[in-house]
């Protein structure tokens, strides 16, 4: 039999393997119910997840770390994205880069730790080969090929935002990140992450759909369930019924329309933008922002309200800063208060299996002990994570049930019905359907 297919023919095949996929999607999508909870297929069906790593995952701007986690040249980062192995690192002179963590020889992983220390090389443990930190290959080990003639370490989309990495995997990213990197400048510079330092990180894996971790994170329908998180946080969103309200949520909602005017005069006063960006969907890089009042002391989402850090962010005078909420659509968001910031970053594992990686900031100068205290200050978010890990997995384990049923998002719950709506418009962007 000839091993020989023309173009047209290679291409017929592969559109009638991409056909049934396609059809099987819409068919998905078209039982959405508007204004309803995702079906459960969409946290059980395996060819869908496949397609979520290819199209969204695979072509979208993902959050993955700060830059404060390589701060010296040499430092790296592993990641497994879906199918796709990468790394970060910081070069010598300070700049980042991403590549594919497969070796150009057999496909080895080169680093193969989570992070570490690369010095002034990569070598692949495997044959030897070995890299500079451009991913040019300068020696093949015991191979015998001569370098020049080798191929370089594929590189990987990277974009920085005021201390956060971003990459992408396309291999044409979604050229709108400039403008989110432009409107969001304003909001997150006076938080100065290039002169901060990770005083804690934590990796929870919940064992759920990545969907319903951003779900649960896009809404706080659930915040009941947050003790020590409504010590500080209001959680007034959406449209809201003061009628309905109780008489304690009323007497909440009062102290925060009190305090809502003196906070804004306090952003005033030290020049930082408070005022909402909403674009949650729209876009391929959807993002939302909005500087929140925060409750009590109103100084940070600690167990007493106050600071944790007694060295504040930058060049920040002011504790009373509240907190600035930043989303990004697919996988992340992040706080940003006074005394310190909270990134979290989220990856699937498996269809049912997501992992969370929360990431606390403190001032560089900060010292644990001295200038801040490590349990106030990662506590809250603690007890949260774990409160949330719990909730994902029991409605992943419902949603599950060929007697589950979709029920309707509540006007508070709006972020993520836009989710939805970019969640459906990537995929259909992407697939054509």
């Amino acid at each position: 039999m000839s091993t020989n297919a023309s173009p047209s023919s290679v291409g017929a095949a592969r559109r009638a393997a991409a056909e049934p996929l396609q059809e099987h999607l819409a068919s998905l999508l078209a039982a959405c119910k508007p204004g309803f909870a995702l079906p459960g297929a969409f946290f059980t069906d395996e060819r869908l997840y496949a397609a979520e790593i290819e199209y969204i995952f695979g072509r979208h701007w993902l959050f993955v770390a700060c830059e404060a986690e390589i701060p010296e040249g040499g430092d790296y980062r592993t990641f497994q994205i879906g199918p796709w192995p990468i790394f970060i690192l910081r070069r010598d002179d300070g700049s980042i880069a991403a590549f594919h963590n497969t070796c150009r020889h057999r496909g080895s992983r080169i680093l193969q730790q989570d992070s570490g220390i690369a010095g002034a090389t990569l070598q692949c443990p495997y044959h030897r080969w070995t890299y500079d930190l451009e991913g040019r290959v300068i020696g093949c080990g015991a191979t015998g090929e001569a370098p020049a003639a080798q191929r370089r370490l594929k590189p990987v989309h990277l974009r920085t935002l005021a201390g956060l990495i971003f990459v992408c995997l396309a291999d044409e990213p979604p050229a709108d990140f400039d403008d989110m990197r432009e409107r969001m400048t304003p909001y997150l510079a006076p938080h100065a992450l290039a002169r901060a330092k990770v005083a804690k990180q934590v990796d929870v894996i919940e064992h759920g759909n990545w969907k319903l971790t951003i779900e649960n994170n896009r809404e706080c329908f659930h915040c009941a369930g947050h003790p020590e998180l409504l010590c500080s946080l209001f959680d007034f969103f959406g449209e809201l019924d003061v009628e309905r309200m109780s008489a304690q949520e009323r007497a909440t909602y009062a102290r925060y329309q009190s305090a809502r005017p003196v906070q804004e005069a306090i952003w005033a006063r030290a020049g930082l933008p408070w005022q909402e960006i909403e674009q949650l969907h729209g876009r391929p890089t959807a993002f939302r922002t909005e500087r929140l009042v925060l409750d009590g002391a109103g100084e940070s989402m600690t167990p007493d309200t106050r600071v944790a850090s007694r060295r504040l962010l930058g060049d920040l005078k002011e504790s009373r800063l509240g907190t600035l909420h930043f989303h990004t659509q697919p996988n992340a968001w992040f706080h940003f208060l006074s005394d310190h910031a909270l990134t979290f970053a989220t990856l699937p594992l498996e269809r049912g299996r997501t992992l969370v990686r929360s990431t606390w900031l403190v001032h560089a100068d900060a010292q644990e002990g001295r200038d801040y205290d490590l349990e106030k200050l990662t506590s809250v978010w603690n007890a949260t994570n774990a409160q949330d890990a719990a909730f994902v997995e029991e409605t992943q384990r419902g949603a599950s049930s060929p007697a589950y049923e979709p029920g309707p998002i509540a006007a508070s719950e709006y972020m993520v019905k836009l989710f939805h709506v970019w969640y459906e418009e990537r995929l259909r962007a992407e697939l054509r359907l």
